[in-house]
């Protein structure tokens, strides 16, 4: 069974092996095709994806090209450059991130300014399709394009060329982007950042990669002369180091022939830089650190080093580390379990292994707890890893990870033949970057079930030896502040612990799914066909009414999402209830069986049921695959027939919350992003976040109190899209939600129970965040209506908002570095009546919040004054119009449109004529928008400043 867990429970992410990705393991069967010279299969036994061209020029650059029709008619671009931070000498830290952004800034043969705007003429918008990333050994130029036609391939390939060796890097466009670096610098500096920074300094002490952030140093990306950016570009921009990989619905031969051409000459005019010392891993054994983080989490980490393997990919190896990955699966499995219990003493926890930018293999147990119970977490994580050393897996344990490993294999294979050209580009660069060879999902299938066979517990409990073996144990206690008593608590408390005996695991037998038979299977009184859009729609005797979307889009895939009455829009508004903790329906489990039993017995399927409350909905989802459609319909038929509310699992969710406090007071982005749903709907309590009080009144009864009757009464309407057949679908909803008993028809909505878009504001509201003194955040907000009363209106609106952002960037960004990315959106609601606004927001220096403010006004009025030109307008609307072709191109975007479409023609004449209404529109339409909508009395403003009131560092 896929686990899904809430955003809210993933604070760390960790590979459980490097075997995990692109798997393959067992005996290689023989290939004609002879392997690329200077990729790695040249110099392994594990076998390429077939259909893809490998190849290396005589400079030295390599490159892939594979034809992929997914999504059909579009090309997915990357650059990848290996250097990026660790390639920087002692005054140039941070210029590999400043240098990429040099890469939009003009080149020999595109003036400054005209690279974006070219590219938002073909359609690829700013950010979204047009990127770029600077990692620690990596720097990698992305473009995702949305059409196949000669002009944009030859416009991508040529900015790629562009890139490699013909940046102007003009000292006035550097000066220019200082503050934009700056801007970025704050914006990045997070106490969740900071924590993976100094646990990072602890694991790694002395090593390069601990001096060498990407983001660099503050005083350098200030004064560095631009004379330093250039050394590096003309040291580090080799063909060497190069790779570029092109995926989609080209000819594969042609593109080689066309990348041959353009690369061709590219030559280097520096000698080869040496080799980087990344310095040696220190040898120690048992020690303890606290790295203290104001604003940030408490966690509790224990970590093994061992040196970095950097043999070649080999069955072998890939082998090795996947026997040490289902060890550690099994422990990541026992103390999941424990945070499920009563009283947990951590609220989640995760262990893994993984390669740390090639310094180390480290293998880390963590666990995110109370500031209150770090003594407690520690224990648990501890003790259950000595447990498992001492002690072992069981036989049942590694085949239920198995099991589960398995169907994400089989899941994979199903889909190989529609993974997404920007999917595979991007796996792709990650390989060149990891230096292993690119396996395809069918070999990885075949091949770890011939590797797999006949594992016993002896092996895993050989490799969980070798995974605990190295420097260490080494504990690492984040903490908003140090502990009382210092390290030496630390040290105290940890003594304690491993002075603690441990016994033996008990291992508690599978039970059976409980839920296949819900009573006689419903009858279907109507049924009809939407003949122009593919869609089949459902009335079930019961009231359950579904509509199916067949789709070939996605191999295998099949999305299915239950909606239960109005959502946020059946609840009260005069008083603030428990929304917050929906998380807890799904990981409460279920009468009959509870969630760790379920994942047990669930394992070998591909089955979600996540649960949300939406603006128009109670909602159930989950992503399947045609062999357990009926599984994913007896588990959402579970959650809503037979749920179960679990006090334990409240109070973990509500503990979650309490413990994200203070790091969501701790940056303009995350005071915005936790007040402003709340504040534009005028302080509405169905959309506000819940404060400290709040969360600490509200009990678990109170919560199954409030949300019970609502999952209980309200009506039901099921959307199933993907790789499914229209009888299939029916049947298997029929057994299963359409065979509940009838519910009473759908209550009528008080008449004031809408949402409100607040009153214009004379003075700005003001919000204040504990971080940086030197970082503020400024957002205005406009009322313009929902979406489906006049679409029209609403295509008008969003290019008009695209309009805005663009200049934005263009005057704030670019012309005044004052900011790193503004952000803005159209955001009209398709649920609720009446409601919808535009907005936009920028973080930046205190000393220009009011700048800002005066900019949007000054943008406004131009808009409103004066008509755009026609280049303006394709510039805005293409990446639109593209985005909408490309996400009809999925499941989901059926998943969303349908909606209510069996009661709301409006939203089916939305799918019709959506990309029409934005074609259709002129200069006037915009002007006609900003003119009605985009009015200074009507303009709400937000300023979040800090908190010491200071306007420097």
């Amino acid at each position: 069974m896929s686990r899904q867990i809430p955003a809210l429970f993933i604070s760390l992410q960790l590979s459980i092996a490097v075997a995990f990705t692109g798997l393959v393991v067992g005996v290689v069967p023989a290939r004609a095709e002879a392997p690329a010279v200077g990729w790695p299969q040249a110099a392994s036994d594990l076998p390429v994806e077939q259909g893809i061209r490998f190849g290396t020029l005589p400079n030295g650059m390599r490159y892939a090209i594979m034809h992929n029709a997914t999504p059909a008619g579009q090309v997915a671009i990357r650059f990848r450059i290996g250097s990026g931070s660790l390639q920087e000498n002692d005054d140039q830290q941070g210029l590999a991130h400043f240098l990429e952004h040099m890469a939009f800034k003009g080149s020999t043969h595109v003036p400054e300014g005209e690279m974006i705007r070219t590219l938002q003429r073909l359609g690829l918008a700013f950010g979204a399709d047009t990127n770029a990333s600077t990692s620690y050994g990596e720097t990698t130029y992305s473009l995702d394009l949305p059409e196949a036609d000669a002009e944009r391939v030859s416009t991508g390939l040529m900015l790629m060329r562009e890139t490699a060796s013909e940046l102007t890097l003009d000292a006035g466009a550097f000066d220019r982007e200082r503050g934009v670096i700056l801007s970025e610098e704050k914006l990045r500096d997070t106490p969740q950042y900071r924590g993976s920074m100094g646990f990072l300094n602890q694991v790694l002490t002395g090593q390069r990669v601990t001096q060498r952030p990407p983001i660099g140093k503050t005083d350098i990306i200030s004064n560095a002369p631009v004379d330093l950016v250039r050394d590096y570009y003309r040291t580090n921009y080799r063909p060497e180091r190069a790779t570029l990989i092109v995926v989609g619905d080209v000819d594969a031969a042609a593109i080689e022939a066309d990348i041959r051409n353009r690369f061709g000459d590219w030559t280097s005019h520096t000698p080869a830089p040496a080799a980087i010392d990344l310095g040696r891993l220190e040898k120690h054994g048992e020690r303890v650190a606290t790295v203290v983080v104001p604003g940030g989490a408490t966690r509790v980490q224990i970590a093994w080093t061992r040196p970095y393997d950097s043999a070649q990919d080999t069955v072998a190896k890939r082998r090795q580390q996947l026997i040490e990955g289902i060890g550690l699966a099994v422990l990541n499995r026992r103390i999941s379990v424990l945070a499920q219990q009563p009283d947990a003493p951590f609220v989640s926890a995760q262990a893994g292994s993984q390669n740390l930018l090639k310094s180390a293999r480290a293998t880390l147990i963590a666990a995110d707890t109370n500031p209150d119970k770090w003594q407690a977490a520690l224990a648990a994580i501890d003790q259950e890893q000595r447990r498992i050393a001492q002690f072992g897996v069981a036989q049942s344990e590694i085949d239920r990870e198995l099991a589960e490993y398995r169907s994400m294999l089989q899941a994979a294979a199903g889909g190989a033949t529609t993974r997404t050209s920007p999917d595979i580009a991007g796996a792709l660069a990650w390989s060149v970057g990891a230096d292993v060879v690119f396996t395809s999902p069918a070999d990885d299938l075949s091949l770890f079930d011939a590797a797999m066979k006949g594992l016993t517990a002896a092996e895993v409990n050989e490799s969980l030896k070798l995974a605990f073996a190295g420097n260490g144990p080494q504990l690492v206690l984040q903490s908003p502040q140090m502990p009382e008593g210092g390290e030496a608590a630390v040290e105290k408390a940890y003594a304690a612990s491993r002075a603690v005996a441990v016994s033996a695991p008990s291992h508690a037998e599978a039970v059976a799914w409980p839920y296949t038979d819900f009573g006689p299977a419903g009858a279907v009184v109507e049924r009809r066909v939407v003949d122009d859009l593919g869609v089949t729609m459902v009335r079930f005797a019961n009231g359950v009414r579904l509509t199916v979307k067949p789709t070939k889009l996605r191999a295998d895939e099949i999305l299915v999402r239950a909606n239960i009455g109005r959502g946020l829009l059946d609840l009260p508004h005069d008083r603030p209830l428990p929304i917050w903790a929906a998380p807890a329906v799904s990981l409460s489990g279920l009468k009959a069986i509870g969630y760790e039993d379920m994942q047990k017995t669930l394992a070998s399927k591909v089955a979600a049921s996540d649960f949300s409350i939406q603006d128009g909905a109670f909602r159930f989802e989950g992503a399947t695959r045609p062999s357990d459609l009926v599984t994913q319909l007896q588990l959402i038929t579970a959650y809503i027939s037979d749920p179960i509310y679990r006090p334990d699992t409240f109070k973990r969710v509500q503990q979650a919350y309490l413990n994200s406090l203070a790091q969501l007071q701790a940056t303009p982005g995350s005071v915005v992003g936790r007040d402003l749903p709340g504040l534009l709907h005028s302080g509405d309590p169905r959309w506000a976040f819940p404060d400290r009080a709040q969360l600490l009144d509200t009990k678990p009864e109170e919560f199954e109190a409030f949300l019970r009757p609502y999952l209980a009464r309200g009506q039901i309407e099921v959307i199933i899209a993907g790789d499914v057949a229209v009888d299939d679908a029916i049947r298997l909803t029929a057994e299963t939600l359409g065979a509940l008993p009838a519910r009473p028809g759908a209550r009528e909505q008080a008449a004031d129970n809408d949402a409100r878009f607040p009153a214009p504001t004379a003075e700005p509201v003001v919000r204040l965040q504990n971080g940086r003194s030197d970082n503020a955040g400024a957002l205005v907000a406009m009322p313009i209506g929902d979406f489906l009363s006049d679409l029209p209106r609403a295509a008008a609106a969003n290019v008009t908002g695209a309009i805005f952002r663009n200049r934005l960037i263009d005057q704030f960004r670019v012309a005044e570095g004052a900011t790193y990315s503004p952000q803005g959106s159209v955001d009209l609601s398709k649920s609720v009546p009446g409601y919808g606004f535009g907005y936009v927001y920028v973080e930046t220096t205190p000393a220009k919040v009011d700048h800002f403010f005066d900019l949007v006004s000054k943008i406004a009025a131009d808009l409103r004054d004066k008509e755009i030109s026609s280049d303006e307008l394709t510039r805005a609307r293409s990446p639109i119009v593209e985005e909408i072709k490309r996400s009809q191109q999925t499941n989901n975007y059926w998943l969303e449109s349908l909606h209510d479409a069996q009661t709301d023609p409006r939203r089916l004449d939305r799918i019709r004529r959506g990309i029409d209404n934005y074609q259709s529109l002129t200069a006037q339409d915009i002007r006609t928008i900003a003119t009605r909508y985009l009015k200074p009395e009507t303009a709400w403003r937000l300023k979040i400043l800090p908190a010491d009131g200071s306007a420097v560092r």
